[in-house]
């Protein structure tokens, strides 16, 4: 009895957008190439401390952090996303706060412990 729920459970579900990997791969690159069109203007419109160079190289980041991606609904969920993200941005729906916030990981962390405080000058 549980060996035929186990089959049953194994079968085969139902693509988001991609049927296979390729064509989630070429929906993946016509995100990136949008995204690396947009970063001029988004640093222009948002008025951003960055350069479309710092841009660029985030944007790459980004994308090269989800590589190992091997299934097809979760590519096409982070494309789905992605474009929305597009989107919001491209229209301005976005706080410049927003956008700096993909930079927050590249900032240092402020000390914590007195001597690291001290040797900065905070306290």
């Amino acid at each position: 009895m549980a060996a035929k729920v186990v089959r049953l459970g194994a079968r085969e579900v139902k693509p988001i957008l991609s049927l296979d990997n390729a064509e989630a791969r070429r929906r993946v690159l016509n995100l990136y190439k949008a995204w690396y069109r947009q970063i001029p203007y988004v640093v222009l419109q948002y008025d951003v401390a960055i350069s479309v160079k710092d841009g660029r190289e985030k944007l790459r980041e980004i994308f090269t952090k989800n590589k190992e991606l091997a299934d097809v609904r979760a590519i096409d969920l982070l494309a789905i996303k992605g474009q929305m993200e597009l989107v919001e941005t491209v229209n301005i729906w976005k706080q410049k706060t927003h956008i700096m916030r993909w930079f927050k990981d590249t900032w240092n962390q402020k000390p914590t412990d007195f001597l690291s405080k001290f040797y900065d000058g905070h306290e």
